[in-house]
């Protein structure tokens, strides 16, 4: 399933009926732990977002081969999501202890990753309906879809979009983020 979907600043995109949220609509605010260059942190979306709007994506599982390219591809664009003002929060169901690790290793320590509750999965419709077995636990665990959110200072979606192909994740947020200003 392939789906981009751009809400400009003075007009929104039509939606689909998909389980995502669309442009236009409040960001549903949540607290988690999360990790950043291996140092864990308690993460709570509407601080984040008085720093600036946030790019939020979520992906499936930590060292995984689309995982892992897609974590270096925004660490790499850091600085470009930073110089519109914007940063970079990823986001998936594995445990904050595997996070911590991927936050070094796969996010070169330059932008933090969070572990998604159900809560959370629920709330920004991201649950890719399948179970894989927990690199930890060996029990079974919902997984997330690749969904990219941009999120404007005041908590409204402005970009949306859902594709398990890493590929065009970084370069359309980082335009939806330039498109804000």
């Amino acid at each position: 399933m392939r789906l981009r979907l751009l809400a400009l600043p003075l007009a929104f995109a039509a939606v689909p009926a998909l389980a995502i949220l669309s442009p236009g609509a409040k960001a549903p605010d949540f607290t988690t732990r999360g990790a950043i260059a291996g140092k864990v942190f308690k993460l709570t979306l509407s601080e984040q977002l008085k720093k600036g709007p946030v790019v939020l994506y979520f992906f499936p599982a930590a060292y995984t081969g689309g995982c892992n390219q897609e974590a270096h591809d925004f660490s790499e664009a850091v600085p470009q999501f930073q110089a519109a003002g914007a940063q970079v929060i990823g986001m998936s169901t594995d445990t904050v202890e595997r996070l911590t690790k991927f936050s070094q290793e796969k996010c070169a320590g330059k932008f933090a990753v969070a572990s998604a509750g159900p809560r959370v999965v629920k709330a920004y419709d991201v649950d890719l309906g399948r179970m894989v077995p927990d690199v930890e636990t060996k029990k079974l665990r919902a997984v997330t879809n690749r969904t990219s959110y941009v999120i404007a200072r005041d908590g409204t979606i402005r970009f949306v979009h859902s594709d398990l192909s890493a590929a065009d994740h970084v370069r359309l947020t980082l335009e939806a983020v330039r498109a804000l200003k």
